[in-house]
Order: structure tokens, then sequence, then C-alpha cells
């Protein structure tokens, strides 16, 4: 979605479940408007967060006008049979984007076409790279000529639904997610509790929430480290998506078993 918006919108590691929340990129041209959802990976929940952000995906069946599904060369199909199924039953177009093309080779990029046209053989598959934009205006076009002729929603300059204060949380999390490890970036949520535009200089505070003391001490690390390096790296990307200087303050708080208290979760937006 970031390739084709032309903006960072969506974090990304190479890490699952990256994604949480459904997120909304709006491309207008013209005479078009495309208002992509990007949602989280599918999944099988094992707890509620899981459970609340497999809610976007179902939310994504009853109202789009196309699917894209998003995969690449090197994945292995371990789509849900029931989304699998759906999939083969809808009237909604269909598109299959097969990414990362630039660092494969043909033969594979066949034998990953031939190996999803088995599963879903109603389905349009493009081998795509979002990284060298190869293909993307072919997706583009196609997605065009797929979608209802309707009003615009959106305003031509707009370019997602989501407030500045959630990108900053983002970015924080993709920080986090680039820099622990094994359950830690899991347990986390952020919370941006000021967000004040000076003008020359944003200034924020932000909270780091975990689940039990123990990681609250990883996430700051020795003498303030870990979290400093967190800070900075955020800081970095925030001046980058908001083109001014960035003052960020961060702290680490224990919010216990945030990930399955329903109550929480609401109010994080799931």
């Amino acid at each position: 979605m970031n390739a084709l918006v032309g903006e960072k919108l969506s974090i990304i590691t190479s890490k699952a479940q990256t994604t949480r929340h459904r997120i909304m990129g709006i491309v207008s041209g013209d005479d078009y408007q495309i208002v992509f959802s990007d949602t989280p990976g599918i999944i099988k929940p094992l707890y509620k967060l899981q459970e609340k952000m497999m809610q976007f995906v179902v939310t994504a069946f009853s109202d789009a006008d196309v699917f894209l599904l998003i995969t690449d060369v090197f994945e292995d199909i371990k789509l849900d049979e029931s989304y699998i199924e759906k999939l083969k039953k809808t009237t909604t177009p269909v598109l299959i984007l097969i990414n990362k093309l630039d660092i494969s080779t043909q033969e594979k990029i066949e034998e990953k076409v031939q190996e999803w046209h088995a599963k879903l053989p109603n389905a349009e598959i493009l081998p795509i790279s979002a990284l060298s934009k190869f293909n993307l205006d072919l997706v583009i076009s196609k997605i065009i000529k797929l979608l209802p002729a309707n009003e615009a929603y959106y305003d031509k300059a707009e370019l997602t639904d989501k407030p500045e204060r959630f990108f900053v949380c983002e970015i924080i999390r993709e920080k986090i997610l680039l820099n622990y490890k094994k359950e830690i970036p899991y347990s986390v949520e952020v919370i941006t509790n000021s967000f004040k535009d000076e003008g020359t200089i944003i200034k924020i505070q932000s909270d780091i929430l975990v689940e039990r003391d123990s990681q609250k001490g990883i996430i700051i690390g020795n003498k303030g480290a870990a979290l400093k390096r967190v800070g900075t790296d955020a800081r970095k990307d925030l001046e980058a998506f908001f083109g001014k200087k960035v003052f960020l303050e961060l702290f680490v708080k224990v919010d216990k078993d945030w990930r399955g208290n329903e109550k929480r979760l609401s109010q994080f937006g799931y």
C-alpha cells in the first residue's frame, strides 16, 4: 500500500503481525479515487487482541469492491482454508499480487503463479515489485477498471483516514519491532498523550505499555540505552514524516494483560 499511495502509511518489518489496525490509503486522480484498506495479515487468533485484528479482515470482506491478496515469491501458501473458500465463492474480483519479483527468478515466479492458480482459479495473478514499483501502474489501471462508478468519498488532498497521533504510535511501535526479539514486541502497545505542533517543532509525549515488570526492564535496557535507541530512531522517522523538528519524550509503563482486556483493547482502537 505504501508503494501504491506514495507515502509510508503502514509500518514495515520482517516480523509477522506487524500491522494491527485497518489503515486506509487514498489515491486520487483526475477521474478516479481508490481507497486502499490495509488489514492485518490473516492468522489464527490465540488471544483477544488477535481476535480483534481478524475482525478488521472480516469487515474488509464485507465492504470491499476489489480484493488484493498480497503474497511474495518466497512465502508458502498457508492461508486458512476458510478464507480460500470465501475467495473462491466471492463475486468480488480478486487480484493476487506476488511481490519481490526483483529478487527472484523467472522459474520461481512461474512456480508461484501455478500454485496460486490451482488454489484460486478465478483470481487474476500479477507478479510485482513494490520496491522497484514494477507493474504497480498495471495494478492501478486494473483496479480502476474494476471499481464501480461513484462520487469521491474523500478530498483529493487526503492520503489517509488516520489522525497524526496514530502514525506517531505506529512509528514508535515499528522501532520496537525492529529493536527487540521474541515476545516483547507483541506485548507492547503505544499511546500518545500529547501532540503539540509549535510551528518549527512538534513536541510529543508517548507511553510504551507492556504487560509485565520484566518486559519494562527489557524495553528500557541497561541505563536506558535500549529506550534511547528506540526514541532516536522514531524521532528521525517522525521528522521525515512531518517535515519538521520533533521532540519526543517516551515513558514505559506496565498495563497488565492488556492484550486480553476487552475494555483496554477498545480504548486502543481495536
